[in-house]
């Protein structure tokens, strides 16, 4: 290798292949803000939407609840049962919410990354337990990043929450003549308000870390020129070996057309630079049969064949032409080119018959 490459620059855009294998390793674009806000919009359009019904199910939940706690004595023969039931009353209460968020984060990821399934992130490797690396993973620029936006997430979210409970600091004073269901509701409004504006500002965190999380992943597999040519060579081949290849297959073709030119009926001629042998058996085919042709040196070689072998050589310019250039080897000639092949065989016969 005329170049270190772990000394080259990665310059060139990843192939399909090193995008592949990335994938099955688990390596995507994918940004977990993406999914938190997705999660966080979710649950405040659903208390939005159902919070009347939330609240009267808990209520009736807990009506329920402290009703039959008077009347029913707990031991340590029906305490499992009690906690049985209340576990699961309030599990079918929070069900469809907990469902929504499942669903929601289940789309956030897959909108991002597709169908996937790898578990390549999971195997044991010591490298993940490796101290050292651990302690370079911990000061790489990975981590500051993630550091700097998680402080700037936190300054922005805090900002937001304080401006909003400082446009409501006027009406924190008129709460003291307000009913306790009035309060709840009050702060309950401004909670949902502070989410809100909390979540819009996170909607816009998420889509620059996407952005940001898309353009490290292409950092990250871009390729050297010679990873690039090694992985040519490893999925088509060396290009030099198949060229070889190729030469060792026309050299090939040329032997077997050579050995059909002694079988031939006649080889027409440029006269000097074209030379096409036909064939015609009689019940096997319908026409005659292309079994040779060349040009320049290789035509040379032809005639040079039929002479040796007695195969008549017939100058026939224009149908030599038209032989080499649209019929191919161990072909039937085409039909409009009957009479003129018909013509040259039947000279070559009446030579027969007259030797």
């Amino acid at each position: 290798m005329p170049e270190n490459e772990e000394n080259q620059e990665r310059t060139e855009q990843a192939t399909p292949r090193r995008r592949e294998e990335a994938r099955k390793r688990g390596q995507v674009a994918k940004s977990r803000e993406v999914s938190s806000v997705a999660v966080l919009l979710a649950g405040l359009a659903y208390f939005y939407f159902q919070a009347e019904v939330f609240l009267k199910r808990i209520s009736s939940l807990m009506v329920s609840t402290f009703k039959e706690a008077g009347h029913v004595l707990v031991d340590s023969n029906n305490i499992e049962s009690i906690l049985l039931s209340f576990t699961y009353k309030t599990f079918l209460l929070l069900f469809p919410y907990l469902l929504l968020l499942m669903i929601v984060a289940f789309l956030s990821n897959f909108i991002q990354v597709g169908a996937l399934f790898s578990i390549e992130a999971i195997k044991p490797e010591w490298s993940k337990i490796d101290p050292v690396k651990g302690w370079q993973r911990l000061f790489s620029f990975r981590s500051v990043v993630e550091l700097i936006k998680n402080v700037l997430k936190m300054v922005i979210v805090a900002s937001v929450a304080y401006l909003v409970v400082k446009g409501e600091m006027n009406a924190f004073v008129n709460l003291m003549d307000f009913a306790i269901r009035d309060i709840v509701g009050y702060f309950a409004r401004v909670t949902f308000k502070i989410l809100l504006a909390t979540a819009w500002v996170l909607v816009i965190l998420a889509l620059l870390d996407f952005l940001y999380q898309k353009w490290e992943y292409e950092k990250g597999l871009r390729m050297s020129r010679q990873e690039v040519r090694e992985e040519f060579k490893n999925t088509e081949g060396d290009p030099a070996v198949k060229a070889r290849i190729r030469r060792l297959q026309r050299e090939m073709a040329r032997r077997r057309m050579m050995a059909e030119v002694p079988k031939a009926d006649v080889v027409i001629t440029n006269p000097t630079h074209l030379a096409c042998a036909l064939k015609y058996e009689r019940g096997k085919y319908i026409a005659p049969q292309l079994v040779a042709k060349g040009a320049g040196l290789l035509a040379e070689k032809i005639k040079e064949i039929a002479e040796k072998k007695g195969v008549p050589i017939v100058e026939n310019k224009p149908l030599a032409q038209v032989l080499y250039r649209l019929v191919k080897i161990n072909e039937i000639i085409p039909e409009e080119l009957y009479q003129a092949v018909a013509e040259v065989l039947a000279y070559v016969y009446s030579l027969r018959k007259n030797t």
